[in-house]
């Protein structure tokens, strides 16, 4: 597939298709010699399955012009006819469902992993704008979707056409105004199928599409669902999501009806096939231009056809469908990833730590900039705390220097190589971070610690929970470090998710750390204990810490005091006092050591007039 300039993927993401067809053949491709096989075995059956009327009309023609002698010795070449063509539908149709069996758990994994390998490369905004739950269920039913319609072309659309084409054939050779009859109702029922089912595909991908969405907010409530206790709000979310249900109900019932409606016409065609074949039929078997073996094989094959044809209809609809379903998929996960590595870009590698802003400009919105011209230098092993107000740009400061966003203008430098210019991956691997809300897997405490290293044995992962203060709750736990946590680490309490997010970082030991409120959650005995570990750990580290708490943060080297997007001092903590300005008023101010979330008029008057 040509790629666009403005279309832009990771490069180690799958090179996936971004049209609906082109993803289908694409997620196909693996096995083309098996889905040739299957071609070639649905072939046998149909064919197996549409001639039987023919091996039927062979023994009525032997019965009609039987001379009397023993009537299975006459019809030996018509029954053994018959039995072959048995004996071979059943032989085709099963060897091509051992080979579906084959085939359809792989196709399903390889759809879902190449589509959750894409997903993986999205950036922290596109998560931001889209339910977890969401696009689980969306590349789980994308995934189910190409099986079945892939299925739908080899197993369904496929014999059928080959019954259509058989059953013409055969008619054409019985007589050629009947046979023309039959193949003009097929072209016309074909061409009328797809052209309702294609209408009905937008009131199908719209269903596909409010499922999706329902889906979302149903995890979103049970991933909330203790919030909703606390607030006794069990009622309102019931009536919340009643909303979301029955807007799934009226999609359901506009694709529905729709569907009725088409019902209507294949019942009313098929019995307009069915009576006319007959009559015709007999109008031919009275003028004597065809024998009695003829008339039961056009008969036979006119209900072949019917039958074939109202699973025709059906599958259409079915297929439009998956098709779809599909489509949503591929235009949800199937998108220009945000952030990527450059051509070309180098693994950095951190010998200092030394970190450099140099006229960076950024803002979520381009025209409402957080950022414009900040220029910041920290020195190599140097332990940096970042205050302020909330809003003021910590947070953004720390997404920048991990490329969560893309500075519109200016550098971010690591030991002097620009941040953009590197590979994703080996930034990640040479920063850490702790943030304030940790979240882990639902996996063993073992496994998340061990995620900060992995192949860490059993004895650096006991140090590193040892560390961080939380060896002694898991060796209280019945499975000990085997435990599982729950979705989210929720069987943990917040101080506990936080000791097992700081044991992982202090097993990562990457070179720069950055701590965001990292023992927030903790009590301060706890946080004193953690808090040594903790510059035991950093070493010669650059450290990087966000804090409201400005005890937390008072022995550090440096304060960088942020307010609107702007670093409005910066000094150690002794210094800062000693200006008696906007850092000296933040200290004034705490209320139980935690800055307030916003200065007030009265006091910017009085920081104006100190």
């Amino acid at each position: 597939m040509s790629k666009t300039p403005e279309f832009q993927r990771a490069g180690a993401a799958p090179d996936l298709p971004t049209g609906t067809v082109k993803f289908i053949l694409y997620c196909m491709s693996h096995f083309r010699g098996l889905m040739a096989l299957m071609l070639i075995l649905e072939t046998g059956q149909a064919a197996g399955n549409i001639l039987v009327p023919y091996a039927v009309k062979s023994i009525m023609d032997g019965v009609a012009h039987s001379a009397g002698g023993p009537v299975l010795e006459t019809l030996r070449g018509p029954l053994l006819l018959l039995a072959g063509l048995a004996l071979a539908e059943i032989l085709f149709s099963r060897a091509s469902g051992a080979v579906l069996i084959v085939i359809g758990p792989r196709l399903r994994q390889r759809t879902t992993r190449t589509l959750y390998a894409y997903l993986q490369y999205h950036s922290v905004r596109y998560f931001g704008n889209n339910f977890a739950g969401g696009l689980a269920h969306r590349i789980s039913e994308t995934a189910m979707s190409v099986n079945h319609t892939v299925w739908s072309v080899l197993c369904d659309f496929w014999p059928i056409a080959v019954t259509f084409a058989v059953s013409v054939t055969l008619l054409l050779g019985v007589h050629q105004g009947l046979g023309l009859f039959v193949a003009g109702w097929v072209l016309l029922y074909v061409l009328s199928s797809y052209g309702l089912a294609t209408r009905c595909q937008p009131y199908a991908q719209g269903y596909a599409a409010t499922r999706s969405l329902v889906n979302g907010k149903i995890v979103d409530a049970v991933t909330n669902i203790l919030n909703a206790k606390l607030f006794a709000r069990l009622d309102y979310e019931r009536q919340y999501l009643d909303g979301f249900l029955e807007t799934e109900v009226r999609a359901a019932r506009r694709t529905f009806w729709y569907m009725e409606r088409v019902r209507w016409f294949q019942f009313i065609a098929a019995a307009a096939l069915k009576l006319g074949t007959v009559y015709y039929a007999l109008t031919l078997w009275d003028g004597g231009q065809i024998g009695v073996g003829d008339f039961t094989m056009s008969i036979g094959l006119a209900l072949l056809i019917i039958s074939d044809a109202r699973n025709l209809t059906r599958r259409f609809l079915e297929f439009f469908e998956y098709v779809g379903n599909v489509s949503n998929g591929v235009d949800t996960i199937v998108r220009p990833h945000d952030i990527v590595d450059v051509p070309d870009a180098q693994p950095l590698r951190i010998s200092q730590g030394r970190i450099e802003f140099r006229n960076v400009k950024f803002g979520y919105d381009p025209a409402q900039p957080v950022f414009d011209g900040l220029n910041v230098t920290i020195v190599p092993g140097q332990r940096v705390g970042l205050v302020g107000y909330s809003g003021s740009g910590k947070s953004t400061f720390v997404g920048l220097m991990l490329r969560n966003f893309e500075p519109q203008g200016g550098q971010i430098l690591i030991d002097g190589a620009d941040i953009a210019g590197v590979t994703l991956d080996s930034l990640h691997e040479q920063v850490s971070l702790i943030p304030q809300d940790p979240s882990l897997f639902h996996r063993s405490l073992k496994e998340n610690i061990g995620y900060g290293k992995l192949g860490a044995s059993d004895t650096d992962i006991s140090e590193a929970a040892r560390m961080a203060h939380a060896d002694d709750f898991i060796q209280a736990m019945n499975e000990g470090y085997e435990s599982l946590v729950g979705e989210r680490g929720v069987k943990l309490s917040g101080g506990q998710r936080q000791r097992i997010a700081i044991a992982r970082v202090m097993l990562k030991d990457a070179p720069v750390l950055i701590l965001d409120e990292a023992t927030s959650s903790l009590d301060s005995v706890t946080e004193k204990t953690i808090q040594e570990n903790l510059d035991r750990a950093m070493g010669k580290k650059t450290v990087i810490a966000i804090a409201h708490r400005l005890s937390t943060i008072a022995h550090l080297d440096r304060i960088l005091v942020f307010d609107n997007g702007r670093i409005v001092e910066d000094g150690s903590h002794d210094e800062l006092l000693a200006r008696r300005g906007f850092y000296h008023r933040l200290w004034s101010m705490q209320a139980g050591g935690f800055l307030p979330e916003q200065l007030n008029q009265a006091d910017f008057s009085a920081m104006g007039h100190e």
